[in-house]
């Protein structure tokens, strides 16, 4: 199995499903981005301060997430994409990728409504067959999570019409993405610290 590809520490700390062999591509293709995944993830700790206080436009997850793949190189990406029929251009946009690298594309989907989900596959698909995108990845949180932000009296702000694991599966396992190998973590409440 592929994700035996991932460190015990990952396995441990993340529910982590793969598609259409993402992990050993990523590993064998683009290893300095697997690498940058594989670190960020291990480094990376749920704070409580994060949950307590209410978002803005991106959390604080997010924006840590994104500030130690920023680090190593990883940006937001858009694409100009346009469909071309019989020299008649019409502009087919797509949305943009919160981390793209080298034809890694990632997803940070920490507490949005889950109609998100269906954006990212629907874009991982697109720029996948577009062959701009080799492999598609989401970071989002597990459902146990929940427990967590009831106890701290912020479960109403993390509902079950959110982006959560349960939420994302049975989308892909639909077919949502496409053809594009895609790989996804769940946060787990072993990460999880108070601060």
């Amino acid at each position: 199995m592929n994700l035996d590809l991932l460190s015990d520490y990952i396995h441990t700390h993340y529910e982590v499903h793969e598609w259409k062999h993402s992990c050993a591509i990523l590993k064998q293709d683009f290893p300095a981005e697997w690498s940058d995944i594989c670190e960020v993830l291990t480094d990376f700790r749920l704070r409580k301060s994060w949950i307590t206080v209410g978002g803005g436009r991106k959390s604080k997850v997010s924006e840590s997430l994104d500030s130690a793949l920023g680090q190593r190189g990883w940006v937001e990406k858009g694409f100009d994409t346009k469909v071309v029929v019989d020299q008649h251009s019409l502009d087919s946009p797509t949305h943009k990728v919160d981390c793209f690298k080298n034809r890694v594309a990632l997803e940070i989907e920490w507490n949005n409504k889950d109609p998100f989900f269906d954006r990212d596959l629907n874009n991982f698909r697109l720029l996948f067959d577009l062959r701009v995108v080799s492999v598609g990845v989401i970071i989002t949180r597990c459902d146990d999570l929940q427990d967590i932000f009831d106890d701290l009296g912020r479960g109403s702000s993390y509902g079950s019409s959110t982006t959560h694991m349960s939420k994302l599966l049975p989308k892909i396992q639909g077919g949502s993405g496409g053809g594009c190998p895609l790989l996804v973590f769940g946060i787990k409440k072993s990460l999880f610290v108070e601060d």
